[in-house]
C-alpha cells in the first residue's frame, strides 16, 4: 500500500517531486508510525463492516481501527465482538493472503479489557494476518500492563507481529497535581515495551469531558488551554526526538456533516481547480473544515504526526496536509547535507529563512522521513491541489 494509491500513475507524476514509496504491515515501526496518517474509526457494530474497510481503503484510508469501546453502547459489546469476528473472518475469505498486504488498510481493534485481546485472537484464527495491533484505553502505568502482556501472549499465540497504541486519556493525565507523576510512569512502561509500542492516541474528548467543557467547530484543540497544556507536557515527555520518543497522533476533530461526500462537485470543480484562494477558504468554512485545517497545522507545529478521525471526509485534509512541501524538502536536504554535518548556517535554497544545521537536524531527518511516507510536492504544487486530488 502507499498514500495516494487511489490516484493514477500519471496523476502522482505531475503532482510530486518524490512519490510515496510503498509500504506494508510488515515494514519498520518507524515507518508505520508516521504511515498510519488520518486513523479512521468504525463501530465494530457496523453490519457492513467488511465492506466499510475495502470501500475506504479504495479511497485512501491507510489506517482504521474498529471499535469496541467508547463509540458502542455497554450494552452492544457481545454484539460487536460477535460482529467483529464475522467481519474479519468474511473479508479473510474475499482477500487472498498475497493481497491483503496491497488492498487493506493497516488495522487495529480498540478493546475495552485486556482480556478481549486473547479472546479475539483465539476467535480470529486464521483470519488474524488481517490485523496490526490493538488499541489500548486509558494507559497508565496501573492499568497498561495487563493490556501489554495479554498483547504479548497473543502475539505468541497467533505468530504474527501485533503493536499496541496506547490511548492517552486519563483524568491523572488533566490534573496538575499528578500529571508530572502519570507521564513519568507511562514514562516507564512504554520503554519497557518499546517493541510493541507503534504510537500514543491523545483522548481529548475524554479530556474535555472531565471538565464539562466541548470545543466548537471554529476552535482547535489548542484553544482549550487544558488541553493545550496536556498535548504540551505528553511532548515534552514521550515525544523527544533524542531517541526515547515516540509517534504522538494528533487528537480527533468531532465534526461533520452527515450524508454527504466531502465536496459538492460544483466546489471540486470550481474553488479548488481555480485555486483562488478566498474561494477555496470560503469553501472549507462551508464544509466545517476551517477548524480541522488549523488544528493539523498546530498538530504538526507541536510535534504531533497523524490524526484520529470519525469521518471519511476528514482522510483527505490530513493526508494532503502531511505532503512535504517543496520547500521543506529543499531546506532539510540542504541541513543534512554531509559535507554540513560540522554545523554552521546556511540561507534556505527559497532565500527566505536561516537553515541552522545542528538545531534544525532533527526536524529534517523527520521532515525527509515523512516525504518517504506522504511524498514530496512538485514546486509550486500547493495544498489545494493535493487536497482536490485527494477527495474520491
Amino acid at each position: 500500500m502507499r498514500h495516494f494509491s487511489q490516484l493514477t500513475p500519471e496523476r502522482r507524476n505531475a503532482l510530486f517531486h518524490r512519490e510515496p514509496v510503498e509500504f506494508t504491515p510488515d515494514s519498520p515501526p518507524s515507518i508505520l508510525a508516521v504511515a498510519l496518517g488520518a486513523t479512521l474509526y468504525s463501530p465494530a457494530t457496523r453490519p457492513a463492516l467488511a465492506d466499510d474497510v475495502l470501500k475506504q481503503a479504495a479511497r485512501g484510508v491507510v489506517s482504521m481501527v474498529l471499535c469496541l469501546e467508547d463509540s458502542i453502547a455497554d450494552a452492544e459489546v457481545s454484539e460487536a465482538e460477535d460482529n467483529l469476528v464475522g467481519q474479519l473472518s468474511q473479508l479473510a475469505g474475499r482477500v487472498p493472503e498475497r493481497l491483503a498486504k496491497d488492498v487493506l488498510p493497516l488495522l487495529f481493534v480498540r478493546v475495552r479489557e485486556h482480556g478481549q485481546i486473547t479472546a479475539l485472537v483465539r476467535r480470529l484464527g486464521p483470519a488474524v494476518r488481517l490485523l496490526s495491533g490493538f488499541v489500548l484505553p486509558k494507559f497508565t502505568e496501573d492499568h497498561s500492563v495487563p493490556f501489554l502482556e495479554a498483547l504479548t501472549e497473543a502475539e505468541a499465540a497467533c505468530g504474527r507481529r501485533l503493536f499496541a497504541m496506547p490511548v492517552l486519556e486519563s483524568p491523572e493525565l488533566l490534573h496538575r497535581e499528578s500529571r508530572t507523576e502519570a507521564l513519568v510512569g507511562i514514562a516507564r512502561t512504554l520503554d519497557k515495551y518499546r517493541e510493541r509500542v507503534l504510537a500514543l492516541r491523545l483522548g481529548v474528548t475524554d479530556f474535555c469531558a472531565a471538565y464539562g467543557l466541548r470545543r466548537t467547530p471554529e476552535m482547535t484543540a489548542y484553544d482549550v488551554q487544558l488541553v493545550a497544556s496536556v498535548i504540551a507536557d505528553v511532548v515534552n515527555v514521550l515525544g523527544r526526538a533524542d531517541g526515547t520518543g515516540f509517534t504522538v497522533t494528533g487528537p480527533v476533530w468531532e465534526y461533520f456533516r452527515p450524508q454527504e461526500r466531502m465536496f459538492k462537485p460544483q466546489l471540486r470543480q470550481s474553488p479548488f481547480l481555480s485555486g483562488r484562494a478566498e474561494d477555496v477558504r470560503a469553501a472549507l468554512i462551508e464544509h466545517d473544515l476551517d477548524g480541522l485545517l488549523r488544528e493539523i497545522e498546530l498538530d504538526r507545529a507541536n510535534g504531533l504526526l497523524g490524526k484520529t478521525c470519525i469521518h471519511p471526509s476528514h482522510v483527505a485534509p490530513v493526508h494532503a496536509l502531511s505532503v512535504v512541501s517543496h520547500e521543506e524538502f529543499c531546506d532539510a536536504t540542504d541541513v543534512l547535507r554531509p559535507e554540513r554535518g560540522g554545523g554552521g548556517v546556511l540561507r534556505s535554497a527559497y532565500t527566505n529563512k536561516m537553515n541552522e544545521v545542528k538545531p534544525h537536524r532533527a526536524w529534517a531527518e523527520r521532515t525527509l522521513l515523512r516525504g518517504e511516507v506522504f511524498g514530496v510536492a512538485r514546486e509550486g504544487v500547493s495544498f489545494v491541489e493535493l487536497l482536490a486530488a485527494g477527495v474520491k
